[in-house]
């Protein structure tokens, strides 16, 4: 299984050689942080109708962990077009991170649509080093389709930990690998390698639970489950939230 496995990565690699060459003369990188946040603003829109009530479900609860001040201080990481806004509750205090600058244009026509919450801040950055948002700053950290595309998960979910407040929440929703001995886990293997380049960084057979389960949250509620979506490849899910 290994040799076929191989063989037909090489073949699906062939077939998406232009997109390798770029990449080898270092023009795929720059094509591609241009170009996904088009691609990102559309299929955004796709999976907010088929994840909807799955984002309802999800983000329902956000309002528990509302701090001090009275009003919920979020932390996006990853934050793309803003496709999550119309799920925050009112008077939501939303700091946005992403480490492509391309994405703002998209999030401030969100921002526009979206009047129920406020914008305080975009930070141009990685999610595993956000020097600009102080300790325990926010009382909740969002991601959704981020931890499949970040270098390290580990550092990541670390610097999660330090800007939430104690008693903060992580809320997650990710596309993970499928079971191994599946066939959706198989043509996940051969794709991988293409999909990654193509798609700026995305790792199609993550187990991102792993990372949640070692991180050392005080309380992690996490749920497996197969997502409505048109793709196969990608209906492999994980949702819920973590205390600190």
């Amino acid at each position: 299984m290994a040799l076929i496995i191989v063989i037909l990565r090489l073949l699906v690699c062939i077939l998406a050689f232009p997109m390798f060459l770029l990449n080898f003369l270092g023009l795929w990188n720059w094509i591609c942080k241009k170009w996904f946040p088009h691609f990102m603003q559309r299929f955004t829109v796709i999976y907010n109708e088929q994840m909807a009530s799955k984002k309802r479900e999800l983000f329902g609860s956000l309002q528990d962990f509302v701090g001090p001040s009275g009003k919920l201080s979020l932390l996006e990481v990853g934050c793309g077009t803003g496709a999550n806004f119309k799920f925050y509750p009112p008077g939501c205090r939303v700091t946005c991170v992403d480490p492509n600058p391309n994405f703002e244009k998209f999030l401030i026509k969100s921002v526009a649509e979206n009047r129920h919450l406020q914008l305080e801040h975009f930070v141009v950055a990685a999610g595993e080093n956000m020097p600009q948002v102080a300790d325990g700053s926010v009382d909740v950290v969002v991601c959704t389709l981020v931890l499949c595309s970040v270098e390290s998960q580990e550092r990541l979910l670390q610097e999660v930990r330090r800007v939430l407040r104690p008693g903060g929440a992580f809320y997650f929703l990710e596309h993970v690998a499928a079971e191994s001995s599946t066939w959706i886990y198989f043509w996940q293997q051969i794709l991988h390698p293409s999909w990654y380049l193509l798609f700026d960084g995305c790792h199609l057979t993550r187990e991102s639970w792993k990372a949640l389960e070692r991180v050392g949250f005080s309380e992690l509620k996490l749920q497996h489950f197969r997502a409505p979506l048109s793709w196969e490849l990608v209906r492999p899910h994980i949702c819920g939230y973590a205390i600190k």
